[in-house]
């Protein structure tokens, strides 16, 4: 399929805005312009300098973030250390990956192939899913942030929400229908798994995140990260925090993502099995700093096979009576006074939908 987009010539008068339009009414996505066979991309993919200059940064080989076996979770002899190093993880790097969940793999390998096969779809059937509604229902798009950013990143993404209100199951493409019920419930229950031990490092009782609702309010995001021709002058997904409270990750073997830890960019090697758990701003901002939010970024897919990854965003569902959230007065005390002021449900949300993804922006603006 041929595609008149393209790197501009020097004073050719490009026209960013048409481009984009055009693209997103394609509705072909990125995944279609790499099948395509393209052999340059298009200009409003290509990232600035200061963007693309540390691509190559990465940490040795090395280093990579946390590993937890959760094997040993309801044993009162092991649940102490296991507390301990979830506490560690979230404290130092924001990120850590869980084995031994008790989800069985054949569970994981039947959701990225679901997802996948949404993505390889035909352009026709595929683009029936096609459409830009982020905070409800089931959107299939290539950049939520499409008209939001400085430059777009070469991703497509099948978006689900699970809660806090029902779904209609018949929303969801029936290609991995199945599949993404099935998951939503699995991830839920080791988010609550990881949310008991996150609750107790703070001292806090093990049930409290799920009494506060934090496991409600869910979005379940499978991203296609295709081939690129030119890697080097895009990122699959730009450096941001997630707003939420813990994302977990579910993806396939192909490398891509990176976690910023210190100075460096770590690259987070797929391990079989493994779920990766991080830990959002809201998660932030509700230990009052004792976990922390960090930085992560995908990489342009230079292989041939695309990268699947499939996220699930875990937020509340019910505000507090005076319709405000901040630091849990439970962590507050004179010797360890609040970080953070109060803020609004729609304070967070138009903080969120008013530009483009990016790094604990709302954090900043709640700042003492």
């Amino acid at each position: 399929m041929a595609t008149t987009y393209g790197t501009p010539a020097a004073g050719s008068g490009y026209d960013r805005s048409k481009e984009v339009k055009e693209f997103d009414e394609s509705k072909m996505g990125v995944k279609g312009l790499s099948d395509s066979g393209i052999t340059s991309i298009p200009q409003f993919f290509i990232h600035p300098p200061e963007t693309l200059g540390d691509l190559k940064t990465s940490s040795p080989p090395s280093t990579t973030i946390p590993v937890i076996d959760l094997s040993n979770f309801n044993s009162s002899t092991h649940r102490p250390k296991i507390i301990q190093q979830v506490k560690e993880a979230a404290k130092t790097w924001g990120f850590f990956q869980v084995i031994n969940h008790r989800v069985p793999i054949s569970v994981l390998d039947d959701t990225i192939a679901a997802i996948k096969a949404f993505h390889e779809l035909p352009q026709g059937e595929k683009s029936k899913h096609y459409k830009r509604e982020e905070s409800r229902g089931v959107m299939y798009a290539s950049n939520n942030d499409l008209y939001r950013t400085e430059a777009a990143s070469w991703h497509d993404s099948l978006q689900v929400w699970l809660g806090p209100d029902p779904l209609e199951v018949e929303e969801i493409p029936e290609i991995c229908r199945n599949e993404v019920v099935a998951w939503g419930v699995h991830a839920t229950e080791v988010a609550e798994d990881v949310m008991e031990l996150l609750s107790e490092g703070l001292g806090l009782e093990a049930g409290k995140f799920k009494e506060l609702t934090f496991s409600k309010g869910k979005a379940l995001v499978g991203h296609c990260y295709p081939y690129c021709p030119q890697p080097d002058l895009t990122v699959g997904i730009t450096s941001h925090t997630d707003p939420g409270f813990i994302t977990v990750l579910l993806q396939n073997h192909v490398p891509g993502l990176q976690v910023k830890h210190g100075d460096a960019w770590v690259d987070v090697k797929p391990l079989p099995g493994g779920l990766i758990i991080n830990v959002g701003d809201f998660l932030q901002i509700v230990s009052n700093g004792d976990y922390s939010s960090v930085q992560h970024r995908v990489l342009a897919n230079p292989y041939k096979e695309a990268r699947i990854s499939i996220v699930i965003f875990f937020n509340l569902s019910k505000w507090k009576g005076d319709g405000e959230y901040g630091p849990l007065p439970e962590l507050l005390s004179p010797e360890k006074p609040r970080i953070y002021r109060d803020f609004t449900m729609g304070e967070f949300f138009e903080n969120f939908y008013s530009k483009g993804i990016d790094s604990k922006s709302l954090i900043e603006k709640i700042k003492i």
